[in-house]
């Protein structure tokens, strides 16, 4: 399975406490990734997200399920499980600094042959937006 890395590192006017707050409650996930829609079936260390996609006027929910972890105002981590043999870990390294707190944003994907170029740019999309949805949202704070 071919795999890519990729990473975003962006700085959010919190406390890495209160990042890690906000990423580890799943219910967060919705419009954090502007492709989810709704978050079920929450489990201890992991729940079931709903990405929406459009295609051609189409839509078609995705239901993946999502493994959320963390060390307390350090890092949030997981592996997603999407159908179509998407695998994606993902990692929210939080350190503070004079701003607030600085994440490093790591995911790391692996898919089928062919689905690599689809996967992995929207995953770039969804990383880059997530950076400003998570400071505005932490802004007031």
């Amino acid at each position: 399975m071919p795999e890519k890395i990729i990473r975003n590192t962006f700085t959010v006017p919190a406390s890495p406490e209160a990042v890690y707050d906000h990423l580890i409650r799943p219910e967060n996930y919705i419009g954090l990734s502007p492709l989810v829609v709704a978050v079920e079936d929450v489990q201890e260390g992991s729940y079931l997200a709903v990405e929406r996609f459009r295609f051609l006027g189409l839509k078609h929910d995705n239901r993946i399920r999502v493994a959320l972890l963390g060390t307390p105002g350090s890092a949030v981590w997981g592996e997603v499980d999407s159908p179509g043999g998407v695998r994606m870990g993902y990692r929210f390294d939080l350190t503070p600094t004079a701003e607030g707190t600085r994440v490093d944003d790591e995911l790391r994907l692996r898919t089928p042959l062919g689905l690599m170029a689809f996967a992995s740019g929207q995953a770039r999309k969804v990383q880059l937006a997530r950076a400003g949805i998570l400071a505005d949202r932490l802004s007031t704070v």
